[in-house]
C-alpha cells in the first residue's frame, strides 16, 4: 500500500531513541537479528508451528481453485465464532488497486480443512462520469477497489458480522484508502452459513448517496444489526482500525493521523498497546479514546511497511508477529512477559513460494499478518492462530503453540502409528501447500505415517523436527517412496538456524544419493513402494557421517558444510529456494510457465523418526 503524508512519516521514523526510551512503550530488547539473505532469516523456529495453505490462486484452471481465477489475493483476517474459524480476504483479477475487486470468506472447523470461498462482498460498479475529488479524469466502466483493515465483529449479543470497505482507485497508482471512496459495509454471517443483506455502515462524505447500491444500516428492521453497528461506531478501538479509509476529519476516529494498519491488545493492567505499520506504537490508558503520545518507532523493532500483529496469548503472556526486516520475509514471532519488553525472535514461516503470477504492487513473502482480535473469539485449543498472504497471491493460516518456545527436551522417539490421534505432529514444524501437503495419513499397510505429497510444479511440502543440540547424533527414519520416477524427497540435517551440513536425496531418477560438495554421491538405487529404514551417524567432530540402509552399511560421506551442532531434521519435497533475494527487482511483471497445472504426484510415507546423541 502506498505511503501518504511522507514528511510526517519520516519525522516519526527518525525520532530519537532517547525520546522513545523515556516513554511507556513497546520495545525489543533481544539480540537476535534477521539476515534477509535467507528466506528464513537464519532464525530459530518456534517449535510446533503448522503453516497451512487455504487457497491457491489459479488463473488457467479455475476448476482447480473452487471456480475462482483471480490471482491477487491479499489482506486476510481471522475470527473464531460458533466453534468455527472464519477467514476473510480481498481479491482482484491481477494486481493491487486494479478493479474489479471483491471480498471472500472461508470457514473451517479445525483450521486445516477449509471451505470453498464465498463471495460475501461482490464487485461494486462506479457510475460512469463519477469524478473523484482531487483526481483528474472520470469513471468509465470502473469498479470499486476493496480495502479493509478490519474484517469482523462479534456483537455483545454474540452475532458475527463481516466488514469491508469499497474504495475508489481511478487508475493503478491512485489510492483507494484516501477517504474518498464509497464507504464501509457490513453484513451478518449466520450460524447456518447463510448471510444477511449488505448495509452501509459509514459512507464517505464525498460519496453521493443517490448512487448507493446498499442502504444505510439505520434502515434495517433487524434491531440486533442496528445495535451491533452502533457498538462498532461507539468503539474507539474498532474505529481506529478504519482511519485510512474514513473521512480525514471523521470525529469518530480517535487518532486521526496518517498511521496505517492498526492492531492492539490490552495488558494485564488495562492499558492498551497500539501497533501500526513501520513498527509505530503508542499506549492508551482509556481503551483507545486517547493515546499517551504520538505513535513512535518501537525501539529495537525492525519492520518496514508490512503489517505487525500483537495479542495477549492464552498463557497470560504477549506476542507480536511481523516481518522483522526491510522485506516481507521472514515471518517471525517475539514474546513478552509484560506486554512492553520483547526479548526473543523466533521463526513462524521462513518459506517464500514462487510468485506464479505477476501483478501491480505484488510483494514477495509471507505478509500482512493478522490474528484473532480480542473482539472476535478465542479458539478452544488455546493456540495462537494467524493468517497471512503469500506473495499477495495465496492465502495461508498458521497455528502457533502456546507457550511459544524454541526448545525441546529429550531425544526423539516417534513411531507415528503409536502416537495419539491428532498429536502426532505436535512438535513438528510444517509447511503444507494445498498441492504439496503435509499430513498424517494411512500408509498402504494401514498404519499411520507422516505423509508428504507433492503435485505442485512450483512449491513443495516440508516437515522439520527440532531435536536437542548435539555434535554427534544418530538419526533413524523409515520412509516409503510410492514412486521412483518422479518427485524428490530431500532429508537434511541442520543447525538451529537452518544451515544444512548433510543432505540425502530420493531422486526422480530412482537413485538414493548424498550431497558431497558440488556433486551428489550415489548410495543405491531405490524401488517404488519399498520401505527403507535409514540410519545416519553424524559426527561433526570428524565432519563425516556413516549411512546404513535396512541394516546394511552404505559407506561414509563428508559433510558439505560445517555447523556448530545438529538441531533440526528436515524432510522436503524439493530443492532449496534462494529466489527472491534482497537484490531481486521489486515488481514481477511476468507469469511462470503453466503455474495452474499440477504435475504427476509424488508421495512419501515417513513412519518413524528417532534420534540419539552419542
Amino acid at each position: 500500500m502506498k505511503i501518504y503524508n511522507k514528511i510526517w512519516l519520516a519525522s516519526v521514523l527518525f525520532i530519537s531513541v532517547q525520546a522513545a526510551q523515556a516513554q511507556d512503550t513497546l520495545r525489543y530488547t533481544g539480540t537476535t537479528i534477521v539476515n534477509a539473505d535467507y528466506h528464513h532469516g537464519q532464525l530459530v523456529p518456534a517449535v510446533g508451528v503448522h503453516n497451512i495453505q487455504t487457497f491457491r490462486a489459479n488463473r488457467e484452471h479455475p476448476e482447480l481453485a473452487d471456480g475462482l481465477n483471480w490471482t491477487y489475493n491479499h489482506a486476510p483476517m481471522l475470527a473464531y465464532w460458533n466453534n468455527t474459524f472464519y477467514l476473510e480476504y480481498l481479491s482482484d483479477p491481477v494486481g493491487e488497486h486494479i478493479p474489479p475487486s471483491r471480498t471472500l470468506l472461508q470457514t473451517s472447523k479445525d483450521g486445516y480443512n477449509w471451505s470453498k470461498p464465498d463471495i460475501i462482498f461482490p464487485p461494486y460498479k462506479i457510475p460512469d462520469g463519477w469524478k473523484k475529488e482531487g483526481v483528474p479524469g472520470m469513471a468509465k466502466d470502473l469498479y470499486a477497489t476493496m480495502h479493509q483493515r478490519v474484517g469482523f465483529y462479534v456483537s455483545k449479543a454474540d452475532r458475527l458480522y463481516a466488514l469491508a470497505y469499497y474504495g475508489i482507485a481511478m487508475d493503478k497508482t491512485d489510492d483507494p484508502n484516501d477517504g474518498k471512496g464509497i464507504g464501509r459495509v457490513i453484513r451478518e454471517i449466520k450460524k447456518d452459513g447463510t448471510y444477511g443483506p449488505i448495509y452501509l455502515l459509514r459512507p464517505n462524505s464525498t460519496w453521493d448517496m443517490k448512487h448507493t447500491l446498499y442502504p444505510m444500516y439505520t434502515s434495517s428492521k433487524d434491531k440486533s444489526l442496528v445495535i451491533a453497528c452502533k457498538e462498532i461506531l461507539a468503539s474507539p478501538l474498532m474505529m481506529q482500525q478504519m482511519v485510512e479509509e474514513a473521512d480525514r476529519n471523521d470525529p469518530l476516529i480517535p487518532l486521526n493521523r496518517p498511521v496505517k494498519a492498526f492492531s492492539y491488545y490490552h495488558m494485564a493492567n488495562g492499558k492498551v498497546v497500539g501497533l501500526w505499520k513501520h513498527a509505530l506504537t503508542s499506549v492508551s490508558n482509556d481503551h483507545g479514546k486517547t493515546w499517551q503520545y504520538t505513535p513512535l518507532r518501537a525501539p529495537g523493532v525492525v519492520n518496514s511497511n508490512a503489517k505487525i500483529w500483537g495479542q495477549r496469548t492464552s498463557d497470560g503472556r504477549y506476542a507480536i508477529v511481523y516481518n522483522p526486516s526491510e522485506f516481507r520475509w521472514p515471518l517471525a514471532v517475539s514474546t513478552s512477559d509484560d506486554g512492553l519488553n520483547y526479548k526473543d525472535l523466533l521463526l513462524v514461516n521462513g518459506e517464500i513460494s514462487q510468485m506464479r503470477y505477476g501483478g501491480n504492487y505484488k510483494s514477495y513473502g509471507p505478509q500482512y499478518i493478522r490474528g484473532i482480535p480480542e473482539t472476535d473469539g478465542k479458539p478452544t485449543d488455546g493456540k495462537m492462530w494467524l493468517t497471512y498472504s503469500m506473495n499477495k497471491e495465496d492465502i495461508w493460516v498458521a497455528k502457533v503453540p502456546v507457550p511459544v518456545t524454541a526448545k525441546v527436551s529429550g531425544p526423539v522417539n516417534e513411531a507415528f502409528n503409536s502416537l495419539p490421534d491428532g498429536q502426532e505432529l505436535k512438535l513438528w514444524n510444517t509447511f503444507s501447500p494445498l498441492w504439496a501437503s503435509v499430513k498424517i495419513e494411512k500408509a498402504p499397510d494401514g498404519t499411520k505415517a507422516l505423509t508428504l505429497r507433492d503435485k505442485d510444479p512450483y512449491d513443495y511440502a516440508k516437515a522439520d523436527r527440532v531435536i536437542p543440540a548435539a555434535r554427534r547424533v544418530n538419526v533413524e527414519f523409515s520412509v516409503t517412496p510410492v514412486q521412483n520416477n518422479t518427485g524428490s524427497l530431500q532429508i537434511e540435517f541442520q543447525d538451529a538456524k537452518g544451515t544444512a551440513a548433510a543432505r540425502l536425496i530420493f531422486g526422480a531418477d530412482g537413485e538414493f544419493t548424498a550431497k558431497v560438495g558440488y556433486r551428489n554421491s550415489g548410495i543405491m538405487k531405490y524401488e517404488a513402494g519399498k520401505t527403507y529404514n535409514v540410519r545416519v551417524e553424524l559426527d561433526m567432530n570428524k565432519r563425516m557421517y556413516n549411512i546404513f540402509v535396512n541394516g546394511e552399511s552404505k559407506g561414509t560421506r563428508l559433510m558439505f558444510v560445517p555447523v556448530a551442532s545438529f538441531e533440526r531434521v528436515v524432510f522436503r519435497t524439493g530443492d532449496v529456494r534462494r529466489y527472491p533475494d534482497v537484490d531481486t527487482p521489486t515488481d514481477q511483471d511476468y507469469d511462470l510457465k503453466d503455474p495452474g497445472t499440477p504435475v504427476k504426484e509424488a508421495i512419501y510415507y515417513i513412519k518413524s523418526l528417532k534420534t540419539a546423541a552419542f
